[in-house]
């Protein structure tokens, strides 16, 4: 298992997409609260609009970006797609890329792997996420999440999946799926984004899947709409109990002379003081941020 660094570690609570043919969106995604904005060129844009949202979405990085915490992302087509490869090539030319991508429906690690290495070419620091989303994907989430260093999070692409695998898109259902996302995603020491939940009228529901992904591993999950970002944030952001304890785990630790201490009658061994220092970076980033 690779280990991340501390620097490495950041809120991934929330993200929200902003339509790269509507730049004048971009603006208002940032100020929504969510971690991760992501400017879309694939699903939510037509293929005769195709051009024009490449080129309207990545000319938004041709200003320089404001060091506010809230990533950025732009999400590419398929890198299997005529669509996707000229994105590519626009990203290459780039004189001011993106500073992350978005790969969907990724089913080999020879894909991020072949991106990476033509990122590495054009001198771009550019950092990747990877989408897990079809039934190759699952299969190969493990090798995908180590293909490369640019990687920071793996995301789980419910909708597609069910599609996939034809089975309902509920969360019993794809439990599998999401847990081996998690998996593969714990095993590179990366982060994994679960799929927004798509009833808005279901806030409660909503609610509840969330704290059903925290849960399994997850760090964060997706939203499709303003409204869903305050409660993402809530339940992904450890409360204060959870940084109370994790404070005693860690200080605990640092007086014992074993590779376990007893906590509230409760037997702790170390491997769990990696996920300590995690939450607690996470609240102390959050609490700086304001969010």
């Amino acid at each position: 298992m690779q280990q991340p660094s501390e620097a490495s570690v950041q809120p991934r609570r929330s993200f929200i997409f902003s339509p790269g043919l509507k730049p004048e969106m971009y603006p208002k995604a940032l100020a929504s609260g969510a971690d991760i904005v992501c400017v879309e060129l694939e699903d939510g844009i037509a293929p005769k609009d195709k051009e024009a949202a490449r080129f309207a979405g990545l000319a938004l990085f041709e200003q320089p970006q404001a060091d506010d915490g809230t990533e950025r992302i732009v999400r590419i087509n398929c890198l299997r797609s005529a669509f996707g490869i000229a994105d590519v090539h626009a990203v290459l030319r780039s004189a001011s890329p993106p500073p992350a991508l978005m790969l969907p429906k990724v089913t080999s690690p020879e894909e991020v792997r072949s991106l990476d290495e033509l990122l590495d070419e054009a001198g771009h620091a550019t950092r990747l996420h990877v989408i897990i989303e079809t039934n190759a994907g699952l299969e190969a989430a493990f090798e995908i999440a180590l293909a490369s260093s640019r990687i920071d999070a793996l995301f789980f692409g419910g909708v597609d999946m069910a599609a996939e695998l034809r089975c309902k898109n509920a969360w019993q259902p794809l439990l599998y799926a999401r847990s081996r996302v998690v998996h593969a995603a714990a095993n590179a020491g990366i982060d994994a984004i679960d799929v927004p939940y798509l009833d808005l009228q279901d806030m409660a529901g909503m609610r509840t899947e969330a704290q059903l992904a925290r849960d399994l591993g997850f760090s964060g999950k997706g939203s499709i709409h303003p409204s869903q970002i305050a409660i993402l944030n809530e339940v992904f952001t450890p409360d204060a109990d959870a940084i109370r304890h994790a404070r005693r785990v860690l200080e605990a630790f640092e007086r014992a002379d074993t590779g376990l201490v007893v906590i509230d009658g409760k037997l702790i061994e170390k491997p769990v003081l990696r996920e300590m220092r995690r939450q607690i970076t996470i609240a102390e980033r959050v609490a700086g941020a304001g969010t």
